[in-house]
C-alpha cells in the first residue's frame, strides 16, 4: 500500500511538469529537435495511460495521430459518366488508319466538257417549234425543236429520186445478167447495165450521206418513201445527250443557219458529273499527279464531295501564274452547281499506320505528349510516343494499343482537372 501511494504521488508530480515543459518548448523553442518532442510526448501518454491497477494500456491510434485522407492516384481524373457527358468529352476506340497529307487550294465548279453538248442546225431554215425551255430535262435522242428548211426538202427529194433510179436500174441489171447467163443477150448489154446500176447506186449512197450529215437518223431516212410531201421541209432536231437545258439561243420563228445567222438552238449539260477547276501554284505543282483523291467542300453549307484529278495543264496561266488542275466530281443529286466557289484538299501522300488518333486527342502535359485513356472511374493520363502526323491525325508509336478507348474531343477539360488535382496535392 505504501508503495502504491508513493507511485500516485510521483505520477501526480510528473504530470504537471511534463505538460508545462511541452508548452514552454512549443512556445519558445519551435525548432526543437523531433527527438526531444517525442520524448516528452511519450512521457505524457505513459503517465496518463496508467490504470488504477497500475497497468499501462495503449491509447487508440486516433488519439495519437490525426486521420489522414487517402492519397489520390497520380495521373487519374475521377469523372462520372454524367460529368463526362456534361463536359462534352467524346471518346473513341484506338485503331489503325492511313496517314495522309493534303494540299489546300481554291477552286470552282464547272460543267464537264465530256458531258456538254450544243444542239445546232446544219442548214438554213426557220424555227417552227421549240419543245424545251431552260432547266428542262431531255433524254438522248429526244426531239427538242422542229425546223422548216427548203434545203432539207431538196435533199430529201434528191435522195428519193436517186433511190428510185437505182432500184429501176438494179432490176434491169439483174434481167440482163440472167439473159447473159443463158447466152440470150450480148455481154456488152450486160456490162452496160452493170455500169449504170453501180453509177446510180453511188448517187443514192451520196444522197443518203447528205441527209445523215444534215441530222436525219437512219430510221427517218428509211421512212421517207412513206412521208407526205407536205412534211418534206420539216426537220426534227434531237438532243445528242441526256441532261438539262442550260441555254436557249433562239425564239420561235427565228431564221437560223449559215450566212452569219445563229446555228445553235440549245445548250445541254449532263450534271451527273462535274469538273472542279483548281488553281495550283508552280511550287506545289510537283506534288500533284493525275489520279490523286480530292475532297471538295463549301464553307457556306459545309457540304463535302470526293473526286479525283483527271487533268493537269502543261502551261501556266499568264495572269495568275498558276497551273490549271481539273478534278472530276460525282454529282448524281446535282447538289454541286456550276459557278460555285469551293475549297479543295488534294491528298499528296497516303500511308498506312498501326495506331492513329485524332490530333486533338494528344496534349502536352509536363513537357510530354499525353493521351487520356478511359478507365473504370474516369480517365488516366498516359504518356505516349508520337511519330508522323498529317493535318488531322497523329501516329502513336508507344503508350496505346488498338482497342484502347481514349478522349478525342474537349480533352482540355481533362487537362484542367488534372492540373487542379495536382495543385491541391
Amino acid at each position: 500500500m505504501a508503495k502504491h501511494g508513493f507511485d500516485m504521488i510521483k505520477r501526480t508530480l510528473l504530470l504537471p511538469g511534463a505538460v508545462a515543459s511541452g508548452f514552454l518548448i512549443a512556445t519558445y523553442w519551435p525548432g526543437a529537435p523531433d527527438a526531444l518532442r517525442a520524448a516528452l510526448a511519450g512521457k505524457l501518454p505513459a503517465a496518463l495511460g496508467q490504470t488504477s491497477a497500475g497497468r499501462s494500456e495503449p491509447l487508440p491510434a486516433a488519439a495519437v495521430e490525426p486521420a489522414q485522407k487517402p492519397a489520390e492516384e497520380p495521373g487519374l481524373v475521377h469523372l462520372t459518366d454524367g460529368q463526362i457527358t456534361k463536359a462534352g468529352i467524346r471518346t473513341d476506340a484506338v485503331r489503325g488508319g492511313r496517314l495522309a497529307r493534303h494540299l489546300t487550294v481554291p477552286g470552282s465548279i464547272v460543267p464537264s466538257a465530256n458531258n456538254t453538248a450544243r444542239i445546232a442546225v446544219k442548214t438554213t431554215g426557220i424555227v417552227a417549234d421549240l419543245r424545251k425551255g431552260l432547266g428542262d430535262r431531255v433524254a438522248k435522242g429526244e426531239i427538242v425543236a422542229m425546223l422548216d428548211s427548203r434545203d432539207i426538202a431538196d435533199a430529201k427529194s434528191e435522195y428519193l429520186a436517186a433511190r428510185v433510179s437505182a432500184d429501176l436500174q438494179k432490176t434491169l441489171y439483174e434481167r440482163d445478167q440472167s439473159l447473159w447467163d443463158k447466152r440470150i443477150s450480148s455481154e456488152q448489154q450486160y456490162l452496160r447495165s452493170q455500169a449504170s446500176y453501180r453509177d446510180l447506186k453511188v448517187k443514192e449512197d451520196s444522197a443518203r450521206r447528205k441527209l445523215t450529215f444534215l441530222g436525219l437518223s437512219a430510221a427517218e431516212i428509211d421512212a421517207l418513201p412513206n412521208q407526205p410531201e407536205a412534211q418534206f421541209e420539216r426537220q426534227q432536231i434531237r438532243s445528242p445527250i441526256a441532261g438539262r437545258i442550260v441555254d436557249r439561243r433562239v425564239d420561235l420563228g427565228a431564221a437560223v443557219g449559215r450566212d452569219n445567222l445563229e446555228t445553235e438552238l440549245y445548250s445541254v449539260v449532263d450534271l451527273s458529273k462535274v469538273w472542279v477547276d483548281l488553281a495550283v501554284t508552280p511550287g506545289d505543282l510537283p506534288l500533284v499527279r493525275e489520279g490523286q483523291a480530292v475532297t471538295v467542300w463549301t464553307q457556306a453549307t459545309d457540304e463535302r464531295g470526293e473526286g479525283r484529278i483527271v487533268f493537269i495543264g502543261p502551261v501556266l496561266d499568264q495572269a495568275t501564274r498558276a497551273a490549271r488542275v481539273v478534278a472530276e466530281l460525282p454529282n448524281s443529286d446535282e447538289r454541286w452547281r456550276p459557278g460555285s466557289f469551293v475549297t479543295a484538299e488534294i491528298a499528296i501522300s497516303d500511308k498506312p499506320v498501326r495506331v492513329l488518333v485524332p490530333a486533338d486527342a494528344v496534349l502536352t502535359i509536363a513537357g510530354k505528349p499525353t493521351a487520356f485513356v478511359k478507365v473504370e472511374n474516369g480517365f488516366e493520363a498516359r504518356p505516349v510516343g508520337v511519330g508522323r502526323q498529317d493535318d488531322r491525325s497523329v501516329e502513336i508509336t508507344s503508350g496505346l494499343e488498338p482497342g484502347d478507348t481514349i478522349a478525342v474531343a474537349n480533352t482540355f477539360v481533362l487537362k484542367a482537372e488534372l492540373g487542379k488535382a495536382a495543385a491541391e496535392d
